[in-house]
C-alpha cells in the first residue's frame, strides 16, 4: 500500500491542502492527453478498502481502475480532470501538451492546493503554486498514483466513444496505443481525424 508519506511531510509545514497531478497519454497514436488533479486536506486517512489498493494505474486491470476511480471520487476533496486534443498535441508537442493539461486540472480544481505534486521530472509552467516533481511519483505517492488512475480510467471512455465515431481501429481496445493491430489498420485505413500527425508513422503517411 502507498502510504501518505509526502503528503504528511507538506501538511506537517502547515499546508492544508496538498495535490498530486497525473497524466494518461502521452504514448497513442491518436487522441487527446488528459492530466487530473486529485486533493486532500490534512485530515485526510486511506479508509480500508479501496483507497488502500490505489496505485499507479498501469499496474491494475481496467475493472479494479474503475472500482478505485469511484472510491477517489468520493472520497478526495476535490478532483478535476483536463482533456488537451490531438490538434495542440501536434501544435505544440506532446511533453507541452501534457503540462498544459496538468495546470489546467489544477486551475479547475474549487480548492485551491498549498503544494502541488506533479509525477515526472518537470515542474508545470505558469503554475502559481508551490510544486514538487517526482519521478515515478505514481507509484510511490499516494494523491499522485490517485490521479494517474482519474486520468486513465477518464481517457479510456473517451477512447471508447472515439471508437464508436471512427470505427475500424480498434480505440475501445488499444486506447489508441501502437499496438500491432492497430498499426495494420492504419496502414489499411489511414489516419484518422484524431491521429497525431506528428507522432510516427503517421507523420510519414500523411507528409
Amino acid at each position: 500500500m502507498i502510504e501518505l508519506n509526502k503528503e504528511k511531510s507538506l501538511f506537517a509545514t502547515g499546508c492544508q491542502y496538498v495535490a498530486g497531478v497525473d497524466e494518461a497519454g502521452r504514448g497513442p497514436l491518436a487522441g487527446p492527453v488528459v492530466a487530473a488533479c486529485v486533493i486532500i486536506g490534512a485530515d485526510f486517512v486511506i479508509e480500508a478498502g479501496d483507497l488502500e489498493l490505489v496505485t499507479d494505474s498501469k499496474k491494475l486491470n481496467a475493472k479494479k481502475r474503475e472500482i478505485i476511480f469511484k472510491a477517489i471520487k468520493e472520497k478526495a476533496l476535490s478532483v478535476e480532470i483536463s482533456v488537451v486534443g490531438h490538434e495542440m498535441i501536434d501544435k505544440v508537442n506532446i511533453l507541452r501538451a501534457s503540462l498544459a493539461a496538468m495546470r489546467k486540472s489544477v486551475e479547475k480544481c474549487k480548492i485551491k492546493p498549498d503544494h502541488v505534486l506533479v509525477d515526472g521530472n518537470f515542474k508545470i509552467p505558469k503554475l502559481e503554486i508551490p510544486q514538487t516533481a517526482i519521478i515515478g511519483g505514481d507509484s510511490k505517492v499516494w494523491t499522485i498514483a490517485a490521479a494517474s488512475i482519474i486520468a486513465k480510467v477518464s481517457r479510456d471512455f473517451l477512447m471508447q466513444e472515439a471508437d464508436k465515431i471512427y470505427p475500424g481501429y480498434g480505440f475501445a481496445k488499444h486506447k489508441g496505443y501502437g499496438t500491432k493491430f492497430h498499426l495494420e489498420k492504419l496502414a489499411e485505413l489511414g489516419p484518422c481525424p484524431i491521429h497525431r500527425r506528428s507522432f510516427a508513422p503517421i507523420k510519414s503517411i500523411v507528409s
